[in-house]
C-alpha cells in the first residue's frame, strides 16, 4: 500500500509536507515560509531589529521579520514577552531566548503556540515549525511540500 494512504487510514490528521506557507495572525504576518521540523522541539522565527522595552512594566519586543515571500516587505512587529528560557540548537549551543505565545493558522486550523526569537540568516526559512506545535494536529510526508496552503487562501505564492 502506497505510504501516504497508510497515514490517511492510521491518522486523520492533515498531513504536511516539509516545508508550508503558514500565517501568524496575531504578528500581522500574512503568509511566511516555514521549514517543517520534527527534529526541533520549538518552533523559531527569524528577526531582526530586535529591540525590548516596556509597556506598564511589562516586557515587550519590537523586530522586522522578512516573511520569504517574493514582493512582501519586512513586517514590523511589537509583542509582549511570554517566556525566556535556554534553548540549545542544532549544534549544541545554549542559549537564552525570547519566546512569544501567538496564534498559528495552518492548514484550515488556528490554534495557540510558542515561538522563540532567534537568528536564523543563514537558514533558508524564516521559520522553523517545531514538533510541540505539531503534535496531535499534523503529520508530516517528507517527501511533500506546501500541502497547507488552503490555509491562507488565494494569498498564497506558488512554491
Amino acid at each position: 500500500m502506497d505510504q501516504r494512504k497508510r497515514l490517511a487510514k492510521v491518522s486523520p490528521r492533515i498531513v504536511l509536507g516539509w516545508r508550508e506557507w503558514l500565517a501568524l495572525p496575531d504578528l500581522g504576518i500574512g503568509r511566511i515560509r516555514a521549514k517543517i521540523d520534527t527534529g526541533a522541539r520549538s518552533s523559531a522565527l527569524h528577526v531582526d531589529e530586535l529591540a525590548e522595552f516596556e509597556v506598564d512594566a511589562t516586557p515587550w519586543v519590537r523586530f522586522t521579520v522578512a516573511t520569504g515571500a517574493h514582493d512582501a516587505e519586512p513586517v514590523v512587529v511589537r509583542a509582549p514577552v511570554h517566556d525566556r528560557r535556554p534553548v540549545t540548537d542544532s549544534g549544541g549551543h545554549v542559549s537564552e531566548r525570547i519566546f512569544l505565545l501567538t496564534r498559528l493558522e495552518l492548514a484550515g486550523r488556528m490554534y495557540p503556540i510558542e515561538i522563540n526569537l532567534a537568528s536564523r540568516r543563514d537558514m533558508s526559512f524564516p521559520m522553523l515549525l517545531g514538533r510541540s506545535a505539531l503534535k496531535g494536529r499534523f503529520v508530516v510526508d517528507p517527501a511533500r511540500s506546501f500541502r497547507g496552503r488552503r490555509a491562507i487562501g488565494s494569498k498564497a505564492p506558488s512554491p
